[in-house]
C-alpha cells in the first residue's frame, strides 16, 4: 500500500502534452547550472548554497522557487538534484490533500534525496502543518487512533532537501515560507537570452535556425523559455512542410501568423480581450465579467491566462472601476488613442480612465450580475 502511494506521488503532476512532447521538453532542459541561460543572480546564489553543502557533507537548505509559469522552476529542481548527485522525487501540492499522504511520501525518502513539490501553495492545511516539523527536525508525528485514546507516534526521517515551486508566493503561509533557507524569484527572460535558448534548442532538435529567425521567435515568446521552445517546434513543422526546412525570419513570421501569434506575442485570446475592450467598450473602464462574456470565456480564464501578459506589456491597466485600454493598447490594434487616454501624455489620465460613472462599473454588483445572467 505504501509503495503504491509513493509511486502515485511521484507521478502526481499531470502534463497535458502527449508523451512525445514531454520527451522533447525533457530533452531541451539544461542538466547543470553551467548550462542554464539567464537567471544569473539565482544561479550564482544556488551555486554557493550547493557547493557549500557539498563541502560540509550535509544536505543543503530547503529551496523555494517562485515566478510565472514556464520560467524554469522544475528545471532548476532537476538541476539541484543533478548537482548534488541525488535522486529526485516529484509531486505537487494538489496531490497532497491529507497529512497521511505527505507522511507516506516523506517516509519513503532516502538520505540526501531531493523532494520537489510543484504548486506548493495549493497543499492542504493539515499537510502544511506536518511539513513544518519535517522541514525543521526531519521528523513527523503520525496520529494513531481517535478521541482520548489517540496516540502520536514520532517517525524520524532521512535528511532531505525540499524544493518548493509556486506561481503565487503570497498565498504561502508565513510559517512555511520562513522555513525555506533560500528563496529565489525567477524573472522573465530578455530577448537576447531567449535567442540563446532557441539556438541551443535548435541544435538539440536538429533544426536549421538562422539568427534572424531566432530573433523573430524570441520577440514573440513573452519572455518565457517554455513558450519559446513551443513556438520553435511549431515553426519547425511549418518550415518542413511549407518551406525548405530552414527557419528564417520570413518563415518564422509566416508560421506564427498561421498560429495567430502576433509581433508582440499576443495570441487569439489576448487579442480578443484587447479588441473587446477597445472596439466594443471604447477603451473602458469595463468589469472582468463583462469582458469574459464579450470574448466567450470564463472570467477565471481571462484573469489568469490573458490579463497577466496584457498588464505586463502595458496594453491594459486595472483601475478601481474596471479594466481600461492604454494608449499602447490602442496603437497595438492600429488605432489612434483618444486624447487623454492612459499613456498618451505622461502623468495624465483622460476622461476614459478617470470617468466617475461607467455603465460597466466593476464595483457595481447589480450591473455585473445582470450581464452574467
Amino acid at each position: 500500500m505504501s509503495d503504491e502511494l509513493g509511486r502515485t506521488m511521484v507521478d502526481a503532476h499531470p502534463d497535458p502534452a502527449d508523451p512525445d512532447e514531454r520527451i522533447v521538453e525533457a530533452a531541451l532542459r539544461p542538466k547543470q547550472l553551467s548550462e542554464l541561460v539567464g537567471q544569473e543572480r539565482v544561479r550564482e546564489q544556488l551555486s554557493l548554497i550547493l557547493d557549500g553543502a557539498k563541502r560540509r557533507g550535509r544536505v543543503p537548505d530547503h529551496v523555494l522557487l517562485s515566478g510565472s509559469p514556464g520560467l524554469g522552476k522544475t528545471t532548476l529542481a532537476m538541476i539541484i538534484a543533478a548537482e548534488l548527485n541525488a535522486p529526485l522525487r516529484i509531486s505537487s501540492g494538489p496531490a497532497i490533500q491529507h497529512a497521511g499522504d505527505l507522511a507516506a511520501l516523506l517516509t519513503q525518502l532516502s538520505e540526501g534525496e531531493v523532494l520537489f513539490l510543484d504548486e506548493i501553495h495549493r497543499m492542504s492545511r493539515p499537510a502544511e502543518e506536518m511539513l513544518y516539523l519535517a522541514m525543521e527536525d526531519f521528523r513527523v508525528d503520525v496520529i494513531v487512533g481517535k478521541g482520548p485514546g489517540a496516540t502520536a507516534i514520532p517517525l524520524d526521517l532521512a535528511p532531505f532537501t525540499l524544493v518548493g515551486a509556486t506561481t503565487r508566493a503570497g498565498l504561502l503561509p508565513g510559517p512555511l515560507r520562513d522555513r525555506f533557507g533560500f528563496t529565489g524569484h525567477l524573472e522573465f527572460y530578455s530577448a537576447a537570452e531567449l535567442e540563446r535558448i532557441l539556438v541551443r534548442s535548435a541544435g538539440l532538435l536538429d533544426v536549421h535556425l538562422t539568427v534572424e529567425g531566432a530573433a523573430e521567435i524570441a520577440g514573440r515568446s513573452r519572455g518565457t523559455p517554455r513558450i519559446a521552445n513551443r513556438l520553435l517546434r511549431r515553426v519547425r513543422d511549418f518550415a518542413e512542410v511549407k518551406a525548405d526546412g530552414i527557419v528564417t525570419k520570413q518563415v518564422a513570421s509566416a508560421a506564427l501568423a498561421v498560429y495567430e501569434v502576433d509581433a508582440q506575442g499576443l495570441d487569439r485570446l489576448d487579442r480578443g480581450v484587447l479588441e473587446a475592450l477597445v472596439k466594443r467598450f471604447g477603451g473602458g473602464p469595463v468589469g472582468l465579467t463583462t469582458i469574459a462574456i464579450a470574448v466567450g470565456e470564463e472570467p477565471e480564464t481571462v484573469e489568469e491566462v490573458a490579463e497577466p501578459f496584457l498588464f505586463r506589456a502595458g496594453l491594459i491597466a486595472r483601475t478601481p472601476r474596471g479594466r481600461i485600454a492604454t494608449a499602447a493598447g490602442w496603437r497595438h490594434l492600429g488605432l489612434t488613442p483618444p486624447v487623454g487616454s492612459l499613456g498618451a501624455v505622461a502623468g495624465q489620465q483622460g476622461p476614459v480612465a478617470a470617468a466617475s460613472i461607467s455603465l460597466f462599473d466593476v464595483d457595481d454588483p447589480d450591473v455585473e450580475q445582470a450581464l452574467s445572467d
